[in-house]
């Protein structure tokens, strides 16, 4: 089994940073690809930003030049800097991660985090 759990949601006013972390634990073999997604009410959830093993990233469009993604591979954890938010940053932000366990080390999964709330407010 594997847990992500993601910490440093909360409330900002608009302009302000966050920085959230999701660490994954349990029968890990290796962690490949890393990320955020967000889900807004009623609309779907999307990918915010993702990081490989490597560190190469990639950015939604929306958030380029405010958020940063970057990962501690040691400890199997990822953040996201979350700077100048905006009203429009406001959803629950879910931690992804694609894990290679012990239990099956010839295949990668896709586990989720809970989510951690962030909510702009203007």
């Amino acid at each position: 089994q594997v847990q992500l759990v993601e910490s440093g949601g909360g409330l900002v006013q608009a302009g302000g940073s966050l920085r959230l972390s999701c660490v994954a634990s349990g029968s890990i073999f290796s962690v490949n690809a890393m990320g955020w997604y967000r889900q807004a009410p009623g609309k779907q959830r999307v990918l915010v930003a993702a990081i490989t093993g490597g560190g190469t990233t990639n950015y939604a469009d929306s958030v380029k030049g405010r958020f940063t993604i970057s990962r501690d591979n040691r400890k199997n954890t990822v953040y996201l800097q979350m700077n100048s938010l905006k009203s429009e940053d406001t959803a629950v932000y879910y931690c992804n991660a694609a894990v290679v366990t012990t239990q099956d080390i010839w295949r990668s999964r896709d586990y989720w985090g809970q989510g951690t709330q962030v909510t702009v407010s203007s």
